[in-house]
């Protein structure tokens, strides 16, 4: 079966209704800032638009309280499961895409300071530092846990990225590269 033509984020807004059972919009951004939102940057205003979408389209149901705040509360409809699990089986030729300000930054270096590049490295290396000490206190909590095991490969990925990462940004600071180049071919 062909998955429906759906945004990434709608994807994103159904399989997390799809893990965490009915979901508000506010409560949809709470759990993707704890979860694909460290690997998935989108605008948390399409959190709040693209579930009345998705219902338009019969893969959500929209139940509205009665009173109070009248708060929205999407539910997983069949045909959503369905469009989700047929993009989940779907092959995805697309190559793997990184957004990296750093990187953009080090692509036009030349044109700035050079002292610019050992500023950004020193920064980036901080970040990496701080994102994996995050990532491996996640491990820490929820990685014996059966029920985080699925997600516990998402981590791992993410782990093995920000090591990438920070090992090139500590070489490039140390004006090292060669023996990056060097430990990568030996690999």
């Amino acid at each position: 079966m062909t998955p429906i033509r759906l945004s990434t984020t709608s994807y994103v807004v159904l399989g997390m209704i799809a893990l965490r059972g009915p979901s508000t919009p506010y409560d949809l951004k709470r759990a993707v800032g704890h979860s694909v939102g460290y690997f998935w940057h989108f605008p948390h205003a399409q959190l709040y638009s693209e579930p009345d979408r998705l219902t338009d389209l019969g893969l959500l149901e929209l139940s509205v309280e009665d009173t109070g705040r009248r708060r929205k509360t999407y539910s997983l409809t069949d045909a959503g499961r369905t469009a989700l699990r047929a993009w989940l089986a779907a092959p995805t030729p697309e190559h793997f895409e990184m957004r990296d300000i750093a990187e953009l930054k080090l692509f036009f270096n030349e044109v700035g300071d050079a002292n610019n590049v050992l500023s950004l490295a020193h920064e980036q290396i901080k970040q990496h530092e701080e994102r994996i000490a995050v990532y491996e206190g996640m491990q820490e909590r929820f990685g014996d846990a059966p029920e985080a095991r699925p997600r516990m490969l998402t981590l791992e990925l993410g782990l093995e990225m920000e090591y990438a990462a920070l090992r090139f940004w500590t070489a490039l600071a140390a004006d090292d590269l060669a023996r990056l180049r060097r430990t990568r071919r030996a690999e």
